[in-house]
């Protein structure tokens, strides 16, 4: 409202909710708690709903606006006994709820009181904060169970309404499509079987015929009954209760308009981890959190706000009770949100496509990922060499001064696998180019980095400057070629970033990855580059939408827009409108990244002819099948160091192997001590690369003092010894989706304890790393779940009791333990991975309580692909039982290598052997008896056949 008559009639609104609040005092009646803000410009009255999650959002206020019309409802309809079951009704980021708004919805209006309630066992938790003001009654007109019919892999119901909801284009008429896919795997779509809608276009398993059994059942309601229905694991004995597990029933209803579907569901624990990508703790709160995912160049800061960062992964892994666990995965592209409440309960709103959600049964969180990425897709094999250590900076400045790190770093003796460069390696920031003048012998530096046994990859953005003059040919080919993505009028949208104007190709097109194959293998014949950095591929953009804007109509201004950064779709991204080739942009935009990925994978594959390198900052469901990621621009700080933590545990989870933080921060300069410490902490990432950004002072390791270069040259040497262990746990995520690294209660589901321990990680199932995440920490309380434990360093054996134990956390090396019962294949070290895989082999054996363990070692190339599926690889298994350690050969496929075995180390030997022996002839070993560890010399034995050791 403007002018004198808003004023006017604003100044009667104020003095009505004055009188109202007075007689609400004055009489008997439950008391609702009244707050009236005004506003400096209008003399207007609003009830402010609380923020939720959402802690550094800017309201914009909204006048009253009669949606439709609705009677009040009746206190019985609004009666909610616990307010963490209150659905929110009014969930807009940008407004303001009042009391007409959510009448108008036909929905309850309360503003709670701060208090506490009392529910979930008996724990008492504040009802106040978050609690929606505007909730949906019990009676709120939904669809109706319409008629059920068996289908060949299961059944399907139709749903009806005869009302519309509060939002446009409401679809009144739903199937319901539920599919037994697997005796594990559940699927359930709920579409509109008039009109066709966008469906994310990933391969999944195509199934056609009902799994025989199940371990699951779907409870439909009954035909004619308002519609719900829950998902129930069945148990597998009569002293167990079935768990449900998914349940719709009493929750918000389901919503399904044409930019606006809502589906609420009730769930049994608290336990729950996932919905990503965001920055924060790895168990989510679910103190009415909103999860915001819409893909976006957002440096990670501000943790368990919610905010959007660069991934959308739908998915979710929860604990239940006694140690089974479940996933979720809504596999839908669309801005969307996930919303926790404490019932506990999760509210998914989305602004396209359907609902196409699958369940995994698990029951241990190992299965519950393995059957998630049977769907989405295993995770990539990746060369040998990647799981080196790796050096960057943006700000080198020119190709001797790069290879003066390099050189840096040999002098120190510190292990380094593989040299990147920043953009400032380019001609005026253009793909496919490199600046004649200060990177001019960029070719012969890397020919030089592969006469050391290095390798060499370089950041490439999306962006294609559009300037042509001079000519420019990755920007001629692309037109000639239509790759671009075009604005709503099919002109190319004329975007912005480090070049200037960009144009952006369209990698849902086929025709696009042919194009990135010819840019890539034309520059590779310059540059003989061996991996690929895609950045700023959200889409970022420097204009909010186009050069020229966004033309507002529906996809650019949807009635409905998640809590995403900067308020609109187009936030520093390109314009919902824009066309694609499999859609919208408003469809497709988090799938950018993704599709990137996929081209790059391709066009690597092509022109090298060996296994792709692809590290992308933008990702989707599905990202791990062809690259890695890092957590992006991070910050020289201890809480970055520690959250770095979380997000590698969650990528494993959501099929993201490769995966690694920016070692000792990309922003700010870093300092010694943090560094340092980080540099332990990196030394143990999946993908290990110290990075940092332009004008900070250089953070090699090799730049600080020996103390520093001591330490950051212990812990690499480490990993470099146990890169055959770690090799072939990227083998196992890749053919069998095992996660690389791991929280402690994929381990330890039976442990409570460990469900909220993220300062503490495993590598596979073996190796646990504990490391210093605060300053001038030298000390650390460290849980050891119940079983054997022993120091990597020494031996030193530690019985788990499931407590915390005070352990001395040295400045000059980070806290490792190996569990009992395992054996890890090692090699020894070398200053790169190409040197070491000419070393001999070693096992470390941890022998648990009874004696024993047992370990694999997979082996092949390193770069050739395919290799397991070709039979190209071998791949042994060890045994130790009391006082002998065994082999078995189960694939001797690969003999381009020598593959000898020279030392053995046992932990967990009781007694000092008299003799011991190798395949039946005498050894010479060491022993020490203060931590009871065995040192066996081994004469050069064959890996590719069976041998023993045996002491006595």
């Amino acid at each position: 409202m403007e002018g004198k008559n808003g004023a006017v009639t604003g100044f009667v609104i104020f003095l009505f909710l004055v009188t109202l609040a007075l007689l609400y005092s004055l009489f008997s009646v439950p008391r609702v708690q009244i707050i009236i803000f005004q506003t400096s410009n209008q003399d207007q009255s609003y009830v402010m709903r609380p923020k939720e999650a959402q802690p550094h959002r800017t309201v914009v206020l909204q006048s009253v606006k009669t949606e439709r019309k609705q009677t009040m409802k009746t206190n019985s309809q609004c009666t909610v006994t616990d307010d963490a079951h209150k659905f929110d009704c009014y969930p807009e980021a940008y407004g303001i709820a009042t009391q007409a708004k959510c009448e108008a919805r036909g929905c309850c209006w309360q503003v709670p009181h701060s208090g506490s309630s009392q529910h979930q066992k008996g724990k008492k938790e504040d009802t106040s904060k978050g609690v929606p003001f505007c909730y949906y009654p019990q009676d709120f007109p939904g669809y109706k169970t319409g008629l059920k019919t068996s289908t060949p892999t299961g059944f399907s119901v139709a749903l009806n309404k005869n009302s519309t909801a509060y939002y446009a284009d409401d679809v009144m008429n739903l199937m319901m499509d539920v599919r037994y896919e697997t005796e594990y795997r559940l699927r359930i779509r709920i579409y509109d079987p008039k009109n066709m809608r966008y469906e994310v276009p990933l391969k999944t398993p195509i199934v056609t015929k009902a799994a025989p059994t199940q371990r699951y059942s779907v409870v439909v309601s009954n035909t004619g009954d308002p519609f719900n229905f829950a998902v129930v694991r069945k148990m597998l004995s009569p002293a167990e209760r079935p768990a449900v597990l998914f349940n719709t029933s009493k929750a918000a209803p389901l919503i399904f308009a044409d930019q606006y579907i809502q589906l609420s569901t009730f769930l049994p624990s608290k336990f729950l981890y996932g919905l990503g990508e965001h920055r924060g703790s790895l168990l989510q709160s679910m103190d009415w959190r909103r999860l915001t995912i819409w893909n976006r160049d957002q440096a990670p800061h501000d943790p368990d706000t919610g905010t959007n960062l660069y991934g959308h992964h739908p998915f979710y892994l929860m604990m239940e009770d006694g140690g089974r666990s479940h996933g979720f995965f809504l596999l839908n592209s669309n801005a969307k949100e996930a919303v926790l409440q404490s019932a506990p309960a999760l509210t998914w709103r989305t602004i396209g496509g359907i609902v196409d959600m699958y369940m995994f049964m698990g029951p241990s969180p190992a299965e519950v990922v393995q059957q998630y990425t049977e769907v989405i897709g295993r995770a990539f094999m990746p060369p040998y060499w990647s799981l080196g250590f790796h050096l960057c900076k943006y700000g080198y400045g020119s190709a001797k001064e790069t290879m003066d790190v390099v050189k840096r770093m040999q002098e120190a003796k510190i292990p380094q696998d593989t040299q990147w460069n920043d953009i400032d390696y380019m001609d005026a920031y253009r793909d496919f180019t490199f600046d004649t003048t200060k990177f001019g012998d960029l070719a012969g530096m890397v020919n030089t980095l592969h006469n050391m046994g290095m390798h060499y990859v370089m950041i490439v953005d999306p962006g294609i400057s559009n300037k042509n003059s001079p000519p420019y040919p990755p920007y001629d080919v692309g037109t000639q070629m239509d790759v671009w993505i075009k604005d709503s009028t099919g002109k190319p949208l004329i975007g912005k970033v480090w070049p200037g104007d960009v144009v952006f190709p369209d990698f849902t097109n086929p025709k696009t990855t042919d194009y990135w194959t010819q840019m890539t293998k034309s520059f590779h014949d310059k540059v003989q580059f061996d991996g690929m950095w895609i950045d700023m591929n959200e889409l970022s953009n420097f204009y909010d939408g186009s050069l020229s804007g966004c033309p507002g109509n529906k996809y650019d201004n949807p009635p409905y827009v998640p809590a995403v950064l900067g308020d609109h779709l187009k936030a520093k991204t390109i314009c919902a409108s824009a066309q694609q080739n499999v859609s919208l942009t408003y469809n497709v935009h988090d799938l950018y990244g993704l599709t990137e990925t996929m081209a790059t994978y391709q066009a690597l594959k092509t022109v090298r002819g060996k296994r792709p390198f692809v590290i992308s900052r933008s990702t989707f469901a599905g990202q791990g099948h062809y690259g890695g990621h890092w957590s992006g621009d991070n910050f020289a700080r201890y809480d970055d160091m520690y959250l770095s933590i979380p997000e590698m545990l969650n990528m494993n989870m959501f099929g993201i192997s490769m995966i690694g933080a920016d070692i000792c921060g990309f922003h700010d300069d870093t300092t010694e001590q943090l560094c340092q410490r980080w540099q332990q902490l990196g030394a143990f990432y999946p993908f290990s690369r110290n990075h940092n950004d332009l004008g900070k002072k250089d953070q090699d390791p090799a730049v600080f003092s020996e103390t520093m270069k001591n330490s950051s040259r212990t812990a690499l040497t480490i990993r470099y010894a146990l890169l055959p262990y770690l090799y072939t746990l990227f083998h196992k995520s890749n053919a069998m989706g095992n996660t690389v690294v791991r929280p402690l209660f994929f381990e330890f589901p039976q442990d409570t304890n460990t469900y909220s321990i993220e300062d503490q990680f495993l590598w596979g199932s073996d190796l646990m790393i504990t490391p210093v995440l605060t300053q001038d920490t030298t000390k650390l309380e460290t849980y050891f779940p119940a079983c054997t434990w022993y120091d990597y360093y020494t031996g030193q054996r530690i019985l788990g009791k499931g407590t915390k134990i005070s352990m001395d956390a040295p400045m000059d090396r980070i806290n490792l333990f190996v569990r009992g019962g395992s054996i890890l294949p090692m090699k020894a070290a070398a200053m790169t991975t190409t040197e070491s895989r000419k070393n001999n082999f070693r096992l470390l054996v941890a022998l648990n309580e009874t004696g024993y363990a047992n370990g694999g070692l997979f082996w092949d190339d390193g770069e050739t692909i395919g290799t397991h599926e070709s039979g190209i690889f071998n791949m042994i298994m060890f045994m130790a039982s009391k006082n002998s350690v065994s082999s078995g050969v189960m694939k001797a496929g690969f003999t381009g290598e020598s593959m000898k075995l020279d030392r053995l180390l046992v932990y967990g030997v009781a007694t000092k052997p008299n003799k011991v022996t190798v395949n039946g002839g005498g050894t010479s070993f060491e022993y020490n008896s203060q931590f009871k560890a065995l040192t066996v010399t081994v004469p050069l034995v064959d890996l590719l056949k069976p041998f023993t050791v045996k002491w006595i």
